[in-house]
């Protein structure tokens, strides 16, 4: 598909995805709209709109094969093949953040590690050798990553993220609790656990 989805359209899209994923571990080779519906809280109807606004993936009354749902939406996403992103925090979120699986499952392998702490540099975290900070541009120009994740103090989340732009990424996903400061052209992505528990405590309770 060429014109580009609305944000809307994509957030419900990464929705599905994570559904589908999570399906096809579990061995569910078919999976109907009301099934995506009840672990996403999104209406069925609305589902199955968003998808056939791509194409017939589905029959009615049977539901649609997983694998070959996965994969669609993973292409209209453009998430399929091979996306390298930087890690900057070496601590325990992450450890925790290099350590899960969920980031290969979609084609994307964190590259890189950073901190700016001298006594983690040098140390690894899983198969990755942990930089220091000054060395984040040539390595993150070397493997092609335009993607970085924070996961550090909020007092020091102004200066990786600097940094990360100064490397030449354009996609940041902030997990420190600070408001960045960024040019125009780059895209920032903040998750907060207790935000998010919030937004849905707000939407179930009134």
């Amino acid at each position: 598909m060429s014109e580009r989805l609305t944000v809307g359209v994509a957030a419900r899209l990464s929705r599905y995805l994570q559904v589908l994923a999570q399906a096809k571990k579990m061995g569910k080779e078919r999976i109907s709209s009301q099934d995506i519906a009840e672990y996403t809280n999104i209406n069925a109807t609305q589902i199955r709109r968003d998808l056939s606004a791509f194409g017939k993936f589905g029959k009615r009354g049977v539901g649609y094969r997983t694998e070959a749902l996965l994969e669609e939406i993973r292409q209209i996403l453009r998430t399929q093949g091979q996306h390298n992103i930087a890690l900057v925090g070496a601590g325990r979120l992450g450890s925790a953040i290099t350590g899960s699986p969920i980031f290969a499952e979609h084609g994307i392998t964190i590259a890189a590690v950073f901190d700016n702490d001298p006594d983690k540099t040098g140390e690894r975290i899983g198969d990755l050798v942990v930089h220091s900070i000054d060395e984040i541009e040539p390595i993150c120009r070397d493997r092609n990553i335009i993607v970085g994740v924070i996961a550090v103090p909020a007092d020091s989340a102004q200066d990786a993220a600097d940094a990360l732009i100064g490397s030449g990424v354009k996609i940041i996903f902030n997990y420190s609790e600070a408001l960045l400061d960024v040019p125009s052209d780059v895209n920032v992505h903040t998750s907060n656990p207790a935000v998010d528990l919030l937004y849905a405590l707000y939407f179930h309770l009134t």
